[in-house]
């Protein structure tokens, strides 16, 4: 094993000069992830750039007895929306390292140590492709298979991680988890409660005003994350963001829900591009998971109604909200996702 870790650390600073400029890795400096980390589970600071020359940050975990000689399945994770690579998504990579897949939870343009200017902005169509890099990035590393690269998408980024599958065929394998379409929810509100011309009307009247106003300011100004106080009143699922956000089990300093939140302008591209138009497309494989208490569930499952194909499957899992889905080893079918990935990466 020692052999092999020496191996693995001349490939990384081999890899940026040799193998493609734009890949770096290094150790982790000043480790905020807020899960419980593995000490069995190797993970190094990495840097990819997206085909918008966008520099994405990420955490790369390797698995149990890594051998630099071998060629490994490897996954990309993402998300929730609004989360950085030190929370959820980072939970899940370490998860599917402990289980032998080398693994790369990342931060989305524009947002957590990524680039990108102005920050706490989102695109549908960047950071679709930041996905679609994440597989480059993998797909270029000595040691992974580039036939077998799946990807995970968490929350807002599960509806991403469908659009990437539907335009990206090296994607293998697809897992949506706890998902939201953040193109529905914002151009209908929850529920489809909003679902009208003039209610779309009267947001992108208040949209214009705001871009206006921002124009003539140092900075953007942000719609404030999940609060830093909640009403008696609350709805279930405002207290479960909450209980994760705001306390010491999910809380990070570079996380917009933990924090200030996006721009009030985000919304402009959800708005009017929806993510799931070719999701009938898809050829491999996608597996949806969501819990049944889930406020969010409807968005998985009118996903997959979309969905063909004898290779896609929709898992509720009993009991869960949506948050369960974030951390909760209890909750989150991780035995469900291995067996998954390893028929569909194979």
């Amino acid at each position: 094993m020692k052999a092999a870790l020496l191996i693995f650390c001349a490939a990384s600073f081999l890899l940026p000069l040799h193998a493609n400029p734009k890949l770096t890795m290094n150790a982790i400096a000043n480790d905020t992830r807020v899960f419980r980390i593995d000490p069995a589970i190797s993970a190094k600071d990495v840097r990819f750039s997206n085909r918008f020359g966008i520099e994405l940050a990420g955490h790369l975990y390797l698995p149990k007895d890594f051998d630099a000689t071998k060629k490994y399945a490897a996954i990309a994770v993402c998300g929730p929306f609004g989360a950085v690579k030190e929370q959820a998504s980072g939970l899940y990579a370490q998860e599917l390292a402990s289980r032998g897949f080398v693994a790369v939870a990342f931060d989305p343009s524009y947002t957590g140590e990524s680039s990108g200017t102005p920050r706490y902005v989102n695109s549908p169509d960047i950071n679709t492709e930041d996905f679609c890099a994440a597989v480059d990035f993998l797909s270029l590393l000595p040691f992974v298979d580039a036939e077998k690269v799946g990807i995970v998408g968490i929350c807002g980024w599960g509806g991403m991680a469908l659009n990437a599958a539907a335009i990206d065929p090296r994607i293998r394998a697809t897992v949506a988890s706890t998902m939201y379409d953040m193109h529905r929810v914002t151009a209908n509100g929850y529920f489809d409660s909003a679902d009208s011309a003039e209610a779309r009307d009267a947001m992108r009247k208040g949209l214009a005003a705001q871009r206006l106003k921002d124009a003539q300011l140092p900075a953007p100004e942000t719609a404030g994350g999940v609060p830093d106080a909640l009403p008696e009143d609350a709805p279930q699922f405002v207290k479960d963001y909450f209980a994760y956000y705001k306390t010491k089990r999910g809380y990070h300093p570079r996380s917009l829900n933990s924090n200030a939140g996006w721009n009030k302008t985000a919304a402009l591209s959800l708005l009017n591009t929806p993510l799931l138009a070719y999701a009938d497309e898809i050829r491999n494989a996608v597996l949806i998971i969501h819990g049944e208490k889930a406020h969010s569930r409807y968005f998985s499952e009118a996903a997959f109604s979309k969905l063909k194909g004898e290779n896609k499957e929709l898992l509720i899992v009993p009991g869960a909200s949506h948050t369960d889905l974030y951390d909760n080893f209890d909750k989150i079918p991780f035995d469900k996702i291995d067996s998954f990935f390893r028929l569909y990466l194979r």
